[in-house]
């Protein structure tokens, strides 16, 4: 009976970090969209303020569809999201129940309705209202989106990073809420998640557009959306890299197993090589097919070619899965480095060739959800990295975990699953189904870029006027 109560144990546990694990990785995508993409809006709006431009509201009005799409799907599996602290997590709230809760109240009690209160003024108030007061509205759902990030990645890295508390008898009490709420590792994360959510917006702007140029809308607002999302992504993967590197030197003092995993260090060893890839194996404690740099790993994280770093069996039973950080971590920088080289190669062409040509924006069609993939990478390096604990050097995950019946957690899962997929597919169609209505709505009769007779590129600064 032990026996079979401590199998049903370990599922229950495997199963509800498998489905809070699909939970968030579904409603992450949406908050990443939105935080940067309201900003994008105001540029929009505060553009056609200074020009009058018509090209520029248009832009605004067809993405401000799209934002309320996004917004009301993050809010909906956010919520769904929060129930699992209690359904799935019971040992979080009644450790940490005195810091998590007061930090989820403020997102809501400040962030959410700051921008439930103007969301309404932003998507309908724009002919009900006048021009002054829809761009305000604009700036305090923009700044209700980052306040939002502000509150939950606080709570985030507080659980990185803990500070301002104390222990008594098994519960966390706040001692400094400002040490609570700006901890060590806060400034990173809050930066890091901010610039992802920028770049993520700007490649679902950037394909989005292109597709609609490559289906003949070669109306100026679509140009002007375009290059807006270019020149954006150029500037913010140069500034993501800068801040990554120093959050990466950060998570190296601060939690040195995460690192070691990151690298696929086992053995504690100075002038440590950078491996680019390899096979790493938890059973044999070694990696197999490396194929690495010398010296670099050192180099980078301490600045000594033949600087020290500490391996992973410094942390035995103490340090992370090692697959699932190092391959989620190389898939993070791989797709790093081709926004970078698509940013600036479309960047080159729209300043100094002034067009695109179709093969790059076939390309900026396929990236388009290019963000994702980094931002959920890159969140599972984060949130897998801190196991095997919860919290770390307080609350142990498995300490935390439900004693619900495992084929329970199994029926929920499985409907999760099944909805989060209809949802998915449908949002990425529905953004497609929304551009290409925009093309026939809007200018049936343009010819595609392959129906052009000469199959000239696209030049954004040329432009037939508004239809």
């Amino acid at each position: 009976m032990l026996d079979a109560a401590a199998i049903a144990n370990d599922t229950s546990f495997m199963l509800s970090r498998i489905q809070f694990a699909a939970n968030i990785s579904f409603h992450i995508l949406f908050p990443t969209i939105n935080i940067a993409l309201c900003w994008i809006l105001l540029f929009f709006k505060v553009r056609y303020n200074q020009t009058q431009d018509e090209s520029w509201l248009r832009v605004y009005r067809f993405w401000v569809r799209i934002f309320a799409l996004t917004f009301a799907i993050g809010v909906v599996s956010g919520i769904t999201m929060s129930f699992q602290f209690g359904t799935n997590w019971p040992g979080y709230m009644e450790t940490v129940g005195n810091i998590a809760g007061p930090l989820l109240g403020y997102e809501v009690m400040t962030a959410f309705f700051l921008e439930a209160s103007f969301l309404s003024i932003m998507l309908f108030g724009m002919d009900r209202v006048s021009n002054r007061v829809h761009t305000i509205a604009t700036v305090l759902v923009s700044f209700g989106t980052t306040l939002s990030a502000f509150w939950i990645l606080s709570l985030n890295a507080w659980m990185h990073t803990p500070a301002g508390f104390e222990m008594i008898d098994g519960v966390a009490h706040v001692t400094s809420w400002l040490e609570v709420i700006f901890n060590p590792s806060m400034p990173y994360r809050l930066t890091h998640m901010l610039l992802a959510s920028g770049l993520t917006s700007a490649f679902l702007i950037c394909g989005i557009s292109a597709y609609r140029l490559i289906k003949g809308d070669n109306k100026k607002s679509v140009k002007q959306a375009l290059n807006v999302s270019v020149i954006l992504a150029a500037v913010l993967i140069p500034i993501q890299i800068f801040v990554g590197d120093l959050h990466g030197l950060h998570t190296f003092q601060h939690q040195p197993a995460k690192v070691a995993a990151i690298e696929g260090v086992w053995q504690t060893d100075t002038a440590v090589p950078l491996l680019l890839f390899a096979l790493p194996n938890e059973q044999t404690r070694s990696n197999s097919f490396e194929v690495k740099v010398p010296n670099l790993a050192s180099i980078i994280l301490t600045q000594d070619p033949d600087g020290e770093i500490k391996g992973l069996n410094d942390f035995i039973d103490e340090h992370p899965p090692v697959a699932p950080i190092f391959f989620s971590f190389r898939i993070m920088i791989g797709v790093g480095v081709l926004m970078l080289l698509f940013s600036w190669l479309a960047t080159y062409q729209f300043v100094i060739k002034k067009r695109y040509p179709p093969w790059l924006l076939k390309v900026g069609i396929a990236m388009t959800f290019s963000g994702w993939i980094a931002t959920l990478a890159g969140w599972y390096v984060t949130e897998i990295g801190r196991q095997p604990y919860l919290v770390t050097g307080i609350l142990r995950t498995k300490d935390a975990v439900t004693t619900t019946p495992p084929e329970d957690i199994a029926l929920s899962l499985t409907l999760y699953l099944v909805i989060y997929g209809f949802l998915l597919i449908a949002y990425i169609r529905t953004l497609f189904v929304m551009a290409n209505r925009a093309v026939i709505l809007e200018q049936p009769n343009a010819p595609s870029i392959q129906q052009s007779q000469n199959n000239e590129a696209i030049l954004p600064l040329t432009h037939q006027g508004e239809k």
